[in-house]
């Protein structure tokens, strides 16, 4: 079996815990307005590997993954859509190295589908778009249905959980949007950690380079300000189990 790959990083230091190999995959259902890697949405791009030659490419750095307690990490596009191969590769990875295996994913696929590779797969780096479902079509072209069946089926089997959500002024920031990640997040038992990140513009040029339009060019990085309080509506929220009716003192609903 083969699969489609974008590209490598052997030394990733964000995508998991401790330094990580971590594999980017070819292909994606999603197509966000802010992703910075729109090279990857092809299925049919990037090269062709089976799981022997992506093993003789995380060898020689065994070293520094195990003594740091990392590990590979898969990501996109969106790993999902090649679950069997990923199911063969990770279970190599335990067989011959016992390594710690992280998903990076939108979650957009139907949960049955990945029983068997979340059978060797020790974490999940989950991201979460948008709660709203007219927002999530409007923000990525598809609903987030199958996104939350996903989400819950991880907290069903219990299997370490890392929350991303990316802000995007006007986009993913509003108070209401906020609370609602808050509250499906306080809904699950699995989440080790909540992560909210930066809307950044970096990945631009490669809109332009394959000839796309990036509706996003004039959103600003949202500040430090902006961070922390859409930290403290999600941690208040995801806290709170949704019994809190109003807005923290200082906020305003948008």
């Amino acid at each position: 079996m083969k699969g489609r790959i974008h590209s490598i990083e052997t030394f990733g230091t964000v995508d998991g815990p401790g330094i990580r190999f971590v594999l980017f995959m070819q292909g994606c259902a999603l197509q966000c307005q802010y992703c910075h890697n729109p090279d990857t949405w092809d299925r049919t791009g990037g090269r062709s590997a089976d799981v022997e030659e992506i093993l003789s490419e995380v060898e020689p750095y065994l070293d520094y993954y195990r003594r740091s307690g990392g590990g590979i990490t898969v990501t996109g596009g969106e790993p999902m859509l090649q679950a069997p191969f990923l199911t063969e590769l990770f279970l190599a990875c335990k067989r011959r190295w016992n390594l710690h295996t992280a998903l990076d994913s939108s979650g957009f696929c139907d949960p049955a589908h990945a029983e068997k590779l979340l059978d060797v797969t020790d974490l999940v780096l989950l991201d979460l778009k948008q709660m709203d479902r007219a927002k999530h079509i409007a923000l990525t072209g598809h609903p987030n249905d199958t996104i939350i069946r996903f989400a819950r089926r991880l907290s069903e089997r219990s299997i370490p959980v890392w929350i991303r959500h990316v802000l995007v002024p006007g986009l993913t920031d509003s108070y209401v949007d906020l609370k609602a990640l808050g509250e499906f997040i306080g809904e699950l038992d699995n989440v080790e950690k909540v992560e909210l990140l930066p809307y950044h513009n970096m990945g631009a040029y490669k809109w332009r380079q394959l000839g796309k339009t990036y509706a996003l060019e004039r959103v600003p990085v949202p500040s430090e300000q902006e961070m922390e309080r859409a930290r403290h509506i999600v941690d208040m929220r995801r806290l709170a189990g949704g019994r809190m009716e109003r807005p923290a003192a200082g906020e305003t609903r948008r």
